[in-house]
C-alpha cells in the first residue's frame, strides 16, 4: 500500500513538472513561431532571417540592460528596435526579392540571416554574455520547480498571445490583416492599404521575435547560435500549426515543447529491463520532427490550416 501510494506520488510530481517545463519551452517557441507565420501570412515566403532578429533582440536587451536601463525597459525598446530593424529588412530588400518570385525571397533570406550573425559576432563576439541577475530560490507549484524568472518569462508570453488574439479578432487592424492574408485581390479592391497593413505587420512580427528573443536570452544568455537553434524548431511549430495561422503557430509550438520534454524526460530503462535510461538530448529535434512528419502525412497544410484552396 504504502509503495503504492509512493508510486502514485511520484507519478503526480513527474507529470507537474513535465507540464511546467512544456510551458517554459513553448514560452521560448511560441513568440518567434508567431511572428513568423504573422508575416508569412502576408508575404507567402518562409524568412529564415526572422529566427536571427530574435537574436538581434537578445544582444540589444543585453546592451540596454548594460548601459543601466531597467530590465524591463530594456526589454521594450529591444522590441522596438528589433521591430524597425525588420521594417527596414522588408522594405530595403525583401520587398525586391519577392519580385523574383518566394523561392528567391527565402534563398534572400537565407543570405540576410548569415549577414545578421556575422555582424553579431563581429560587434559582440562568439562568448554568451550572460545577465548579471540577483540569484533567487525557485519557486514550488506542488513539488514542480519554477524561478521567478521563468515565471515573468512565461507571463509575459501568456499576456501579449491573449492581447494579439484581441487585436485580431476584435478591432478593425486584425480584421484587415485577416482579409489582408486570405485574398489579398477582394482586400485591395475593398480599399485596404495592403502596403501599410504589410509594414504595421512586419513591424510588429521583429517586435515580438525580438521580445522572444530578449526573454530567452535571460535564462540562456546572448549569443549568436541563439538563432541557429531555434530555427528548426520554430520553422516546425509554425508548419504544424499551419504557415500563416499566427494563433496555430502557438498551438504547434506548444505541440513541439512538449514533444521535446516527453523525449527528454521519459525513463525508457523499465522497457529495456534497465533501472534508468534516457535518450541524449541530441535525440530532441528527432522526436519533435518524427511528430511533424505525421501530422504533415495526414495534414499536410498543418493541423490547424483552414485555408480554403483551389485547383
Amino acid at each position: 500500500m504504502i509503495a503504492a501510494r509512493t508510486n502514485a506520488s511520484l507519478r503526480i510530481q513527474f507529470m507537474l513538472q513535465l507540464l511546467v517545463d512544456t510551458l517554459l519551452r513553448a514560452s521560448d517557441l511560441a513568440l518567434i513561431a508567431l511572428g513568423l507565420s504573422m508575416v508569412y501570412g502576408l508575404v507567402k515566403f518562409p524568412n529564415i532571417a526572422h529566427v536571427q532578429y530574435a537574436m538581434a533582440g537578445a544582444y540589444i536587451t543585453y546592451a540596454m540592460a548594460t548601459f543601466g536601463l531597467p530590465l524591463g525597459a530594456s526589454l521594450i525598446l529591444a522590441a522596438l528596435v528589433t521591430g524597425t530593424l525588420t521594417l527596414v529588412m522588408h522594405r530595403l530588400v525583401f520587398r525586391k526579392l519577392l519580385r523574383g518570385g518566394p523561392a528567391i525571397a527565402m534563398i534572400g533570406s537565407l543570405a540576410v540571416s548569415m549577414l545578421v550573425i556575422a555582424f553579431c559576432q563581429g560587434i559582440a563576439g562568439s562568448f554568451p554574455k550572460m545577465f548579471n541577475l540577483p540569484l533567487t530560490p525557485p519557486m514550488l507549484i506542488g513539488d514542480a520547480r519554477i524561478t521567478h524568472l521563468q515565471l515573468y518569462s512565461v507571463s509575459t508570453t501568456v499576456a501579449l498571445l491573449a492581447v494579439f488574439a484581441l487585436i485580431l479578432f476584435y478591432t478593425r487592424a486584425g480584421r484587415a490583416m485577416r482579409a489582408l492574408a486570405t485574398n489579398p485581390s477582394l482586400a485591395a479592391a475593398s480599399g485596404l492599404n495592403a502596403e501599410w497593413i504589410t509594414r504595421g505587420v512586419t513591424f510588429a512580427s521583429g517586435a515580438v521575435a525580438g521580445l522572444g528573443g530578449g526573454l530567452l536570452a535571460l535564462s540562456a544568455g546572448a549569443h549568436v547560435q541563439l538563432g541557429n537553434d531555434m530555427l528548426l524548431p520554430v520553422f516546425a511549430a509554425a508548419i504544424l500549426g499551419g504557415l500563416g495561422n499566427p494563433l496555430g503557430a502557438v498551438a504547434g509550438a506548444v505541440l513541439i515543447a512538449l514533444t521535446e520534454t516527453l523525449v527528454t524526460n521519459l525513463n525508457f530503462g523499465p522497457m529495456l529491463g534497465k533501472t534508468v535510461a534516457f535518450l541524449p538530448v541530441g535525440y530532441i529535434n528527432a522526436g519533435a520532427f518524427l511528430i511533424l512528419l505525421l501530422a504533415l502525412l495526414f495534414k499536410p497544410y498543418g493541423l490547424f490550416d483552414r485555408e480554403v484552396r483551389r485547383v
